[in-house]
């Protein structure tokens, strides 16, 4: 009953399984909540003084650079790196950096993330024109 889309990525030219294809959302999840944790614990170790209010405001600011960097250089930050993710254009290639800093800028906003397409992308990476797949 209803309508056939097709397999998340299919319309993206991106293989159903394995290597290339969509990454799942509990990955991304993952992947996001350990690379705001070593954000957390850089901002508190280092920037902090111990107030945990000054910690979460430097953590916004390490998160930002942190994906800035590793997904402009490499295509995955250290959380997307451990669980087997990487960032890359609509066409395969590399994410230029504006593309990424503008990917970056909406992931902190949140509200974007959180609005998915019927291949689970959020805004940020549609606005970015860039999918999260499996390595």
């Amino acid at each position: 009953m209803g309508i056939e889309f097709g397999h998340r990525g299919e319309r993206l030219g991106l293989p159903e399984s394995g290597p290339g294809s969509v990454a799942p959302l509990g990955r991304r999840f993952g992947a996001l909540a350990i690379d705001w944790a070593l954000s957390l614990l850089i901002a508190y170790g280092f920037l902090a003084d111990g107030d945990p209010q000054r910690a979460g405001n430097w953590a916004l600011l390490i998160f930002f650079v942190l994906s800035v960097l590793t997904v402009g250089t490499v295509g995955c930050t250290p959380g997307k790196r451990l669980l087997g993710l990487r960032v890359v254009g609509e066409g395969g290639g590399r994410l230029t950096l504006p593309r990424v800093v503008l990917r970056s800028a909406l992931l902190l906003v949140v509200i974007p993330a959180v609005v998915w397409d019927r291949d689970t992308r959020g805004l940020h990476d549609r606005f970015a024109r860039a999918v999260q797949v499996r390595i």
